[in-house]
């Protein structure tokens, strides 16, 4: 990774909420938005959520998964930062957490239904990146799924964002096709690609518009999703 993220264990929040004020929006907003993406997806491409084995990769203070607690069967947290695994126990005790040396994800080849990595990748130095997204894959059964979601560098509030944020100081944001890419590289078959989050608005009627315009380059974050 390219930030010790213990560093950050205690102040990680208001980090993220100091990057995002001018959106007007809390934190948990925009984590619940992917929290959903990912429901509806694995629901969709894997079928019954609660009979799914599922990895965070790279989960932080846990703060995806108090959206996920009690929506699949298994659900486990893994990150480099142990201080931050530490918390996101504390704030998810159902949930299975460890932390890892960085290169090798602690579960066995081919052992659970879904990984998933949530703006981590522009974390991992470029030339490890590769690495990264094979291990993703060792870790899903045939037929699994990898989600990685990440930032959009072609929304121009994402790069504002991106650049108040004190732990994503010098970081290199993937475009979708340089995330497909990853993945594919990684042998993984691409299924799925799309922008999300186009507004800040919970209305039905907007979601329902943002929800056609995956297509549209101009989303805060995008996501892809693959099999093994």
């Amino acid at each position: 990774m390219t930030q010790d993220f213990d560093d950050y264990a205690d102040s990680y929040g208001d980090e993220v909420t100091h990057s995002i004020a001018f959106s007007k929006q809390e934190r948990d907003y925009f984590t619940r938005r992917k929290a959903d993406h990912l429901l509806e997806l694995s629901k969709r491409l894997l079928g019954d959520p609660s009979h799914l084995s599922v990895v965070d990769v790279g989960c932080g203070v846990g703060s995806t998964d108090s959206h996920l607690v009690g929506r699949f069967r298994e659900l486990h947290g893994v990150d480099t930062a142990t201080e931050t695994i530490k918390r996101a126990a504390t704030n998810n005790p159902t949930v299975r957490y460890q932390s890892y040396e960085g290169s090798s994800l602690p579960f066995p080849d081919a052992s659970v239904d879904l990984a998933f990595a949530i703006n981590v990748v522009h974390h991992v130095p470029q030339g490890e990146r590769p690495a990264f997204a094979v291990e993703l894959r060792r870790i899903v059964r045939p037929d699994g799924l990898v989600v990685v979601f990440e930032q959009n560098p072609l929304n121009p509030l994402t790069r504002l964002a991106v650049s108040r944020c004190e732990f994503d100081k010098g970081v290199v944001l993937l475009s979708q096709q340089s995330l497909t890419r990853l993945l594919t590289g990684a042998g993984l078959y691409a299924v799925e690609q799309r922008y999300i989050i186009f507004s800040t608005s919970d209305r039905p009627r907007v979601r329902a518009v943002e929800r056609s315009l995956g297509w549209l380059p101009l989303g805060a974050q995008h996501y892809a999703a693959a099999r093994r």
